[in-house]
């Protein structure tokens, strides 16, 4: 088919692009690898030059303008709808050669008229499946998606500035620029593989430091518990002596009592009884004195009645010499003084 649509050109193909000028830059694959090891070194982006021919151009042209129609294929055959900008590069590639825009057309019309079947089977296989499944599915759909739509926008822009300049320098660059997402993704994923293996390592020690403290704490539990159950017991031993040592101190009160009341009953018998005892002695005394005054009366009465000789009392008459009737009158006398 590339061979008729080269025949059905009428111009020269010395008036389309004669030579086209292919520059590649960026570092080859072993430099990406190298560079953690060469980084003080500096590095020079390699440039290779090569010249195409308009054959080799309208073959790469042909190969893309297939590719960006099996995406487009592949994006109506997906049974998830998103919305998305037309780029500019699938605008310029409506705008091409005849003979590319006429090839596309044609794989367009036939390649239509099965899009409602598939895309209602596909539909069909959505909907049958587990909402988790779907879900997971619909998330990986989404991501082809934007792939291809990344891929057609690529190859779009490349086949048009190949088409205006001769050129796929963007094609480069995009392929540098997908080159270091790929590293970039790569170091976020050693690095994540790295903090994972730090999660885990502190995960490990999280749980032995929770086990430590977790045997520390049964262990304060159980001495905890053993002073808690022995100060109940010394506490409830200390509350029996307590209560024994206030029942004994109630009995001692009540004997106390006891013993004051009958120390008291005592001392009140002591009293009556010493009271008594004066009461006794005062009135043996005062007998005592009233008999011998009554005796001292009595004998002053015998003598007064002898001596005068009252009622049949008389002294007998005795004849006594002078010198003793002399004494005797002076003794009388004496007698009567007293």
């Amino acid at each position: 088919m590339e061979g008729d649509q080269l025949e059905a050109l009428d111009f020269p193909s010395e008036a389309l692009h004669p030579e086209v000028t292919v520059v590649v830059t960026g570092e080859p694959p072993g430099a990406i690898e190298e560079e953690s090891e060469n980084e003080e070194e500096e590095e020079t982006p390699a440039e290779v030059i090569d010249l195409l021919s308009l054959l080799d151009v309208l073959r790469v042209s042909a190969v893309m303008e297939d590719i960006i129609d099996q995406l487009s294929i592949l994006g109506y055959i997906i049974p998830v709808q998103y919305e998305r900008k037309q780029s500019v590069s699938q605008k310029s590639s409506h705008e091409g050669t005849s003979v590319v825009s006429s090839a596309r057309k044609t794989s367009l019309t036939k390649e239509r008229s099965a899009v409602p079947e598939t895309k209602q089977r596909g539909l069909d296989s959505v909907l049958k499946k587990p909402t988790r499944q779907t879900m997971m599915t619909l998330e990986t759909l989404k991501k082809i998606q934007n792939d291809r739509q990344y891929f057609s926008d690529v190859i779009a822009n490349a086949m048009s500035e190949m088409q205006d300049s001769g050129s796929f320098k963007s094609l480069l660059e995009a392929l540098g620029t997908e080159r270091d997402k790929k590293m970039n993704f790569h170091e976020a994923i050693t690095r994540e593989e790295k903090g994972r293996r730090e999660i885990k390592s502190l995960q490990k020690q999280l749980i032995d430091v929770k086990r430590e403290r977790q045997m520390q704490v049964q262990k304060l539990e159980e001495k905890l518990e053993f002073w808690m159950e022995k100060f109940d017991k010394d506490t409830e031993a200390k509350q029996n002596e307590l209560n024994a040592l206030k029942a004994a101190k109630a009995t001692d009160l009540s004997h106390l009592q006891d013993l004051a009341k009958t120390i008291r009953e005592y001392e009140q018998v002591i009293i009556e009884d010493r009271m008594e005892k004066e009461k006794t002695r005062k009135k043996m005394e005062q007998d005592d004195l009233e008999l011998k005054s009554i005796v001292k009366l009595q004998a002053w009465w015998r003598g007064t009645v002898v001596r005068k000789e009252i009622g049949g009392f008389k002294m007998p008459k005795k004849e006594k010499d002078d010198g003793k009737d002399s004494k005797g009158k002076e003794k009388d006398k004496r007698r009567g003084k007293k």
